[in-house]
């Protein structure tokens, strides 16, 4: 039996850094081909077409992508939503890195000085949005 989009959501599967740059060209826009994907990428990674194929071919076994046949070529779907992969992304690298804490994070990007002013007047936007 074929996975739905949120079945295919709650796969364990990572997703690597190379599958990551085609699932953004799938999220920006979709279906597309994998012409249309080497077009997105291929020139800022220094990829070739049968590098994308292999991607997208490993992304559709992961089943996070769908494939549909369209007269010599096939069309692609991102199955996984993009802020269902950066919400599980981000809570693993919070458990990964920082005991599961976020405040710890925080801190991080500020002594880095990763943070700038906008950031800072989001994040407080957001924590009294949560205080409601």
């Amino acid at each position: 039996m074929p996975k739905t989009g949120n079945q295919a959501q709650n796969r364990p599967d990572r997703i690597s850094d190379a599958e990551h740059a085609v699932m953004e060209a799938l999220w920006r826009r979709n279906p597309i081909t994998a012409s249309e994907v080497c077009d997105d990428v291929c020139e800022t990674r220094d990829w070739s077409m049968a590098t994308v194929k292999t991607l997208l071919s490993r992304l559709v076994a992961k089943q996070a992508v769908a494939t549909k046949p369209d007269g010599r070529r096939f069309l692609y779907t991102p199955l996984l939503e993009r802020t269902h992969y950066t919400g599980a992304e981000s809570r693993r690298l919070v458990d990964r890195l920082f005991g599961g804490r976020a405040a710890p994070l925080f801190a991080q990007l500020a002594e880095s000085e990763a943070l700038t002013e906008d950031d800072i007047t989001e994040m407080e936007a957001l924590l009294k949005e949560l205080r409601k």
